[in-house]
């Protein structure tokens, strides 16, 4: 039996919730194959495209995984800290820094649809 969209990007934002570091597609496939063994990669893709189109996670291009928005923002700029070191993450508000990011990208006229910042380095436990 085939579940809702809703409820499937509920149970896959569950799965990101309880996880301290991003998650890639088939990390988070394989966390709900415990409850749904049918469960194929196109069910997970489609839920996370929604979701990041709702701004309820967010994809970390860099590494191909996603992460649960932690943030409420409605024009914002989520700018995510990730440790290169132990994999976690913080969400900061970077809202106040749209402006000069359209200043920016409007120099080329580039327009941009979608803002998101991601920062790679240590966090302060893996610092000391």
């Amino acid at each position: 039996m085939r579940k809702q969209a809703a409820r499937r990007q509920a149970d896959i934002l569950h799965v990101l919730h309880d996880c301290e570091k991003p998650m890639t597609a088939y990390e988070i496939l394989g966390e709900l194959k415990a409850d749904e063994p049918d469960i194929a990669p196109p069910t997970v893709y489609r839920a996370l495209a929604a979701l990041t189109e709702q701004g309820r996670a967010h994809k970390l291009e860099s590494m191909k995984a996603f992460v649960p928005c932690r943030c409420d923002h409605s024009e914002s700029l989520p700018i995510l800290a990730i440790c290169e070191d132990c994999g976690s993450f913080e969400e900061h508000d970077g809202s106040s820094l749209i402006p000069d990011m359209r200043a920016i990208a409007g120099r080329t006229g580039f327009h941009a649809n979608r803002h998101i910042v991601e920062l790679h380095g240590q966090c302060q436990a893996c610092a000391a």
